[in-house]
């Protein structure tokens, strides 16, 4: 009972003391607040960032890798390039679907443009629709789904029919709430006839373009393809990722002897798998989120030794009182305690403000770069305790100088 009875008295002269400096402490919790508001704000926006792209990589398809002509990342020793590799032929992929024997979804894919204009009588889109052609597993490996219509036919893509599967904001953008389906749109000059509308996947689907997709059979992609010597890619998705690493080892068997490379030749196409590129996102975020951390925590090494100023201050001016709260009874330890409290409530005060601040700055910062409104409960509960510590350590000097003082000396101060 006499702890709780000191505690309790502590506090309220701590409060006391805080109401009424309250320039003082306002400035000092202003310091603390701008230095959790750096740490929370950063963090919060890394946080935002990191849940939209796992978002956005799980709707390309899981447990799939894709083999295709070009480097993933940039070749620092050849210019800052990709690199390329030869063309995969039409041919050379429809080889390698019939020859991969390992149960898994196999597509063919063709990106054509991505910047093609979708027309329907007096409506035309933006000059934004990504164009690409395709098979049947197009919608299974890269995680689409249709709301409207029908997957293509096994006549349709053998024949190369002008059909196509178009995206939510193309059909919404040329029908209105007209139905689309077995009407004719113009995709550039070619004429198509819309067999389906997949269902929407809003901005985290190709990183805002997921929605303006429109597909079509891949030999009538072949056909229409503005390029002389295109580059087919094939993605190929397992049913589990326990099975992932023997479908990579198997596809690249296959794909070496379609290229007829022999054991000296090293790959001349590269395999990406869905998650290495997640990983890869993964571990830039995670040396963004240790320096967002390394730059907060120097703010508050600031913020902390501009209280611990403000504080030595405090016991200079309070001298007197000091020495009269020793003259009645009170024990180094309560003026100790006494100060290190009113340390770590204004540190809370300020914490609490930057807290706020920074989570509203964080989410501002990520959602004007796509990403998604988080509320960082782990980075907030970390802020608390920082703040506690930051007011323990900025008050410890100040409160044992206070602790220490002669009260027969204090009561003389002026």
């Amino acid at each position: 009972m006499p702890v709780q009875t000191t505690l309790k008295e502590n506090v309220s002269i701590a409060l006391q003391s805080i109401a009424g400096n309250r320039l003082r402490t306002s400035l000092t919790s202003l310091i603390i607040a701008i230095g959790i508001m750096a740490l929370v704000g950063i963090l919060t926006a890394i946080e935002g960032i990191k849940q939209y792209t796992t978002d956005a990589f799980s709707s390309l398809g899981a447990n799939s890798f894709t083999i295709q002509n070009r480097g993933s990342g940039i070749n620092f020793g050849n210019g800052g390039h990709r690199k390329w590799y030869p063309s995969i032929r039409y041919d050379q992929a429809q080889r390698f679907k019939t020859l991969y024997q390992l149960p898994a979804l196999v597509s063919i894919n063709l990106d054509i443009t991505g910047t093609a204009v979708a027309k329907y009588a007096s409506q035309k889109t933006n000059p934004n629709v990504s164009m690409t052609g395709t098979n049947e597993n197009y919608l299974q490996t890269n995680g689409y789904k249709l709301a409207l219509g029908r997957n293509f036919s096994a006549q349709e893509l053998e024949y190369g029919a002008g059909v196509v599967i178009i995206g939510d904001e193309v059909k919404n953008k040329l029908f209105k709430n007209e139905d689309p389906i077995n009407k004719s749109i113009f995709l550039g000059s070619n004429k198509f006839k819309v067999i389906g509308v997949f269902a929407t996947k809003g901005s985290s689907a190709g990183f805002g373009g997921g929605d303006r997709l429109c597909i079509i059979p891949i030999l009538k992609a072949k056909q229409i393809a503005p390029m002389a010597n295109p580059s087919f890619a094939i993605t190929v998705m397992v049913n589990s990722g326990s099975a992932l690493d023997a479908s990579v080892g198997e596809a690249t068997s296959v794909f070496r002897n379609i290229r007829g490379l022999n054991v000296a030749v090293p790959d001349n196409f590269e395999i990406v798998r869905s998650d290495s590129i997640q990983q890869k996102l993964g571990e830039q975020l995670g040396y963004m989120t240790m320096a967002g951390f390394g730059i907060g925590i120097i703010t508050l090494i600031g913020a902390a030794i501009g209280l611990m100023n403000i504080m030595l201050v405090s016991v200079t001016e309070r001298t007197r009182e000091i020495g009269v709260r020793k003259a009645i009874g009170a024990t180094p330890a309560v003026i100790r305690k006494q100060f290190l409290i009113e340390a770590i409530v204004i540190c809370l005060i300020g914490g609490l403000g930057g807290m706020i601040l920074g989570m509203a700055a964080g989410n501002l910062i990520a959602i004007q770069i796509s990403g998604k409104f988080v509320v960082p409960w782990l980075w907030l509960l970390s802020a608390i305790i920082l703040c506690t510590l930051i007011g323990l350590l900025s008050g410890f000097y100040p409160a044992k100088k206070a602790a220490r003082l002669d009260p027969v000396e204090a009561l003389r101060y002026e």
